[in-house]
């Protein structure tokens, strides 16, 4: 049988419904450890999008974000001004909120201070789990948290760098989707214990 066969057969944690785009996404993405810091930005930037709507609608814009927030390339991002939030207001392709686009371009702009003062992004994210993933084994989704001890003190020091959309939350769902906490659940074939 092949493995894109097996794979459909498989156990995956509650959350996860048919739609392809999320069986990609929590089958070769969500939970595995992410240190590129570009991928990282990206996804703490999606994951502020998410804030008050469902995580399958960013997941289906992602492609439209990417190429409305130059790949992000926080190089590029940064130089983004007033002009382009008005321009991208219009943009049915992404969520249209001036503040979550407007955090985006803050985002983009604290990394880079953060990484002219010799921080680099991946290891300062990291460090809130000592560089070690936290395996969480819980038996159901819903019994899983929304935040964390890690996550909070994350939000805190992402906030005194100058980050928005990254409250406790966020970081925890953001923490979950790069696999510095993994949460799926123990029934799940992609649990650490299951592979």
């Amino acid at each position: 049988m092949a493995w894109h066969k097996r794979k459909n057969t498989m156990q995956r944690c509650g959350w996860v419904t048919h739609d392809p785009v999320y069986l990609a996404y929590h089958d070769d993405e969500w939970g595995r450890p992410q240190r590129d810091k570009q991928a990282l930005f990206e996804m703490l930037c999606l994951e502020g999008q998410q804030a008050g709507l469902s995580w399958i609608t960013v997941l289906k814009k992602r492609q439209n974000y990417r190429a409305a927030f130059h790949q992000f390339e926080p190089q590029a991002i940064a130089q983004m001004d007033d002009q382009d939030i008005a321009q991208l207001m219009q943009n049915s392709g992404i969520i249209r909120h001036p503040g979550k686009i407007a955090a985006i371009i803050a985002n983009a702009r604290a990394m880079l201070a953060m990484e002219a003062k010799g921080e680099d992004f991946a290891h300062f994210v990291w460090q809130f789990v000592d560089n070690q993933p936290v395996v969480n084994h819980v038996a159901d989704y819903k019994q899983s948290p929304t935040t964390s001890a890690q996550a909070i003190a994350l939000s805190k020091a992402l906030k005194t760098r100058g980050f928005k959309f990254i409250g406790p939350t966020i970081c925890y769902s953001f923490m979950q989707a790069c696999g510095l906490i993994n949460d799926h659940q123990t029934n799940c074939f992609c649990h650490p214990d299951n592979i």
